[in-house]
């Protein structure tokens, strides 16, 4: 096994191991960012796109769903982690389904399609992305989106040389008994956009949310659409 390879199954231990602290974390509300900026600003980029059906990829224990059903969204979340689906089904009565990344890739029809709207809402933590974001054009409308929120390059950089490489979240600002950190990988803003365009999407736009005191970026958000080449 490669060393790759080795790191994207931690991402996925460390989300089995966590399930029960990071449902807690976000039943309290305990993510600054989160409360600051990010839940408000993906939501919102969905309604401003007028989606109507939407691909939650990663969707964890499943709250943009409920938020945006109370907006007339019908959405579908899938998540590699039986016991965030788990969490998921019990809060809402929504399609969520346990479904990784590799089985996406092997079989793009397995999370359906003729989706209007796909949200990989900081979701997307591993090195190798791209076979996934090819498989998901498959999943979407003519002129649909995908929706890619992260963290901001500039400010999770801290201090460190602003390159693309592994690093180790350790949980300690989320509150709670995070029992695994997790690995994952970082990728500067030109990086990103490589990332997309060669996976056959185009940025059509870019938000950056803002902390409404420091002023300083909580995340990059993406908007793109299938690439004109590829249609």
């Amino acid at each position: 096994m490669t060393i790759k390879s080795d790191r994207e199954q931690q991402i996925q231990q460390s989300w089995e191991a966590n399930a029960d602290a990071w449902r807690r974390a976000i039943d309290q509300n305990l993510i600054a960012s989160r409360r600051a900026a990010t839940d408000e600003a993906i939501v919102q980029a969905v309604l401003r796109c007028g989606h109507r059906r939407v691909l939650d990829v990663g969707c964890g224990e499943g709250w943009l769903g409920r938020a945006l059903a109370k907006h007339g969204v019908e959405v579908v979340g899938v998540d590699a982690s039986c016991g965030l689906i788990d969490r998921a089904c019990e809060k809402s009565s929504g399609c969520f389904r346990a479904i990784g990344y590799d089985e996406i890739i092997a079989d793009p029809l397995i999370v359906g399609q003729s989706y209007d709207g796909i949200v990989c809402n900081f979701s997307l933590l591993g090195e190798e992305i791209g076979d996934l974001l090819r498989s998901l054009r498959q999943a979407t409308v003519s002129n649909g989106h995908l929706l890619i929120q992260t963290v901001h390059p500039c400010t999770a950089c801290e201090q460190q040389p602003y390159v693309d490489g592994w690093k180790i979240e350790t949980f300690d600002n989320f509150g709670g008994d995070f029992r695994e950190p997790m690995p994952w990988y970082f990728r500067t803003v030109s990086s990103w956009f490589q990332q997309v365009s060669a996976s056959g999407w185009k940025v059509c736009k870019i938000e950056e949310p803002i902390h409404p005191q420091t002023k300083l970026p909580l995340s990059l958000l993406l908007i793109c659409q299938e690439s004109d080449h590829y249609k």
